[in-house]
């Protein structure tokens, strides 16, 4: 009897999620060792010494792998049971940071632990947050194409992402949004992706076109819009068509000539304006940026430049199509790429296994976001489906906006690559999120709400 049940707690795991996971962090784990590692040196004392960022690492895989084992041998139901408790405890954290908090590299969201280590906790509410969402979708009482449930499931999502942005944690802000792609799938309405869309395409347009010449253009096009509806639209919609178009005018003029202003010079930082005018090829001044005036005291504020990306596109264009070799890239180790560890993880990557060392290590992480969508899709129960589909969402996330961050198409905004980047807590987070996800395909069979 106890063998079966011994049998039982590993019956049904996708080992194919588990080598590919095993493989990424192997990846990281030599990734940080190709940007740590200093010629001449013992390299096998210091992996054992738990002093180097690589031998850190290879300490936190351990303790992910430990960790691992245990949310594979536990019950489906408790995550159920304690999903939003587990949030309310999570946003507790986060607010404890704004009092507790350690403030680095100007953002005051880690909390220092014993050991000099330190804990995110915006990270690891990544995870209540995806147990929550689904835990309230899952409810039987719960019809999500009604609007009611739409908004308080984006109110899960959003209450931790403006605690983000004011911690200065842009890059996680912006994740917590990403988790909209799993309501998507639910039901949520695709005209709010619609107005999403349009709401970035014209806050782009905002920063690459004059702003007199935008304005023309969208008055341009509304007269325009309002003289074929005007021929087609039947006389008695004919005034409630017009007034829409009207409306609509009047709030995208609204939006490029005050709201995106306003949005860049009162509530960023002058860097990270600057960051996203760099990304279009345009300079930001930062004298028009409030908070920047605030610190200096009326002075002219220093503009920061992109030399994180100009070098992150140098390390890696510097490997060509075949890579310099392991641990032979002159910008890694030369540490001319700044947070190399972390964010620009990726250019070790590239310049050392160059464009074919890219496109394969990119296809695996493409295979494992498609395995994790085809254990979403098998799911009997809606919370299991739910859940798979926000680890997916977060990893997808982060794997687009890192990679488009370190070659210049996105701006800088902190933002990790999963399972690569140096760090305990974001190792640690991606590692719980995927282990639950199959602990619940495990049990798949089983409807939990």
């Amino acid at each position: 009897m106890n063998r079966k049940k011994n049998n039982l707690a590993v019956e049904g795991i996708d080992y194919t999620v588990i080598w590919l996971y095993g493989a990424l962090v192997t990846i990281g784990i030599l990734c940080v060792f190709m940007v740590e590692y200093k010629a001449g040196s013992n390299w096998i004392a210091t992996f054992l010494g738990g002093k180097a960022n690589y031998s850190k690492q290879l300490i936190f895989a351990g303790v992910c792998a430990l960790l691992a084992t245990f949310i594979l041998l536990t019950d489906s139901k408790i995550f159920t049971a304690f999903a939003n408790l587990s949030y309310v405890v999570g946003i507790l954290l986060m607010l404890a940071t704004f009092v507790l908090g350690k403030n680095i590299n100007g953002s005051k969201s880690w909390i220092p632990l014993v050991g000099g280590f330190n804990l995110q906790p915006a990270e690891l509410c990544k995870i209540f947050t995806s147990l929550a969402i689904a835990k309230f979708i899952s409810r039987q009482e719960v019809d999500f194409s009604n609007l009611k449930s739409q908004l308080i499931a984006g109110l899960i999502a959003l209450t931790p992402a403006a605690l983000s942005i004011l911690q200065h944690e842009l890059g996680l802000a912006l994740v917590y949004l990403s988790l909209l792609i799993a309501m998507f799938r639910e039901g949520l309405p695709a005209q709010f992706l619609i107005i999403g869309s349009c709401f970035g395409i014209l806050s782009l347009a905002t920063l690459i076109v004059e702003r007199d010449a935008l304005t023309i253009t969208l008055t341009i096009l509304a007269g325009l819009i309002i003289f074929l509806a005007y021929r087609q639209v039947r006389k008695k919609q004919k005034l409630v068509t017009i007034t829409a178009i009207l409306a609509i005018w009047i709030l995208c003029v609204g939006v490029q000539r005050f709201v995106v202003p306003y949005v860049f010079n009162n509530v960023l930082e002058c860097y990270q304006s600057t960051r996203i005018y760099s990304m279009v090829g345009k300079d930001y001044d930062c004298s028009l940026n409030k908070k920047s005036n605030e610190k200096t005291t009326g002075k002219a504020a220093r503009k920061p430049d992109d030399y994180n990306v100009r070098q992150s596109k140098i390390a890696i264009g510097s490997g060509g199509f075949f890579g310099r070799g392991f641990l032979k890239g002159t910008q890694t180790r030369g540490k001319y790429v700044p947070e190399q560890d972390t964010d620009f993880i990726f250019t070790s990557l590239g310049e050392a296994f160059g464009f074919v060392g890219c496109a394969i290590f990119l296809g695996l992480y493409l295979f494992f976001l498609f395995r994790i969508i085809r254990i979403a899709e098998r799911q009997r129960s809606t919370f299991s489906r739910v859940y798979a589909y926000c680890v997916a969402s977060i990893l997808f996330f982060h794997i687009a906006v890192n990679v488009s961050m370190t070659i210049g198409l996105f701006p800088i905004v902190g933002i990790t690559l999963p399972l690569i980047s140096y760090g305990g807590s974001s190792l640690l987070t991606f590692t719980v999120l995927i282990f639950i996800m199959l602990r619940l395909d495990a049990d798949r069979q089983m409807v939990l709400r």
